[in-house]
């Protein structure tokens, strides 16, 4: 059986990395800090939430859309540019984050998954809940042998997240769920207005 071709070569092209910078930033990032994640997550397009993050020079908050799965009581993500990830390298400088995610958001802490069993687990979890993300290594997540899936993502960190409390959710000050509740009242007072 042959091995499956590596994610980073795909995603590492200028072209790929710039749709998926844009994508991230002005659709699933604004989504889910709308609240809209559980109108966009299902086992197609997959599971998604977004990691609030410090950025490790400027201090500013980040966001970084990432797929997820949630097992014993902890939530794993993979990091799909490698060690090159921005997100992953403000973690290492910072490990408290903030996760939105579709039915809420929470605290914790994360760190990079040494225990290559565990990295197994959880890699092979994260890929089957990235929906048709998750077939971008090469391979079905759900049918993969165990060892073709360690050597297709041996370059992508798994990461576990403990949580530690609760967060700001979308609805919560300072979320944005208020934007749409604010766009969907003006459009119905100004299609009011022009109906008349």
């Amino acid at each position: 059986m042959q091995s499956p071709a590596p994610m980073e070569a795909m995603l590492h092209r200028p072209a790929v990395r710039r749709l998926f910078g844009a994508l991230n930033r002005y659709m699933m990032v604004p989504y889910l800090r709308l609240g809209l994640g559980p109108l966009i997550g299902n086992p197609f397009t997959g599971y998604i939430m977004v990691l609030k993050t410090r950025g490790r020079k400027t201090g500013r908050v980040r966001y970084a859309p990432v797929n997820y799965a949630i097992l014993d009581g902890n939530v794993y993500c993979l990091s799909g540019w490698g060690g090159a990830s921005h997100w992953l390298r403000n973690l290492a400088a910072d490990p408290q984050v903030e996760l939105l995610m579709p039915g809420g958001a929470v605290r914790g802490t994360a760190e990079v998954v040494t225990d290559p069993d565990e990295a197994l687990r959880a890699g092979r979890a994260v890929l089957i809940a990235g929906g048709f993300a998750g077939f971008a290594f090469g391979f079905n997540p759900r049918t993969v042998p165990d060892d073709l899936l360690r050597a297709g993502a041996k370059d992508t960190p798994v990461v576990r997240i403990t949580p530690t409390g609760l967060a700001a959710g979308a609805s919560d000050p300072g979320g944005w769920l208020w934007m749409l509740a604010f766009a969907v009242m003006a459009w119905l007072v100004l299609g009011r207005r022009r109906s008349r």
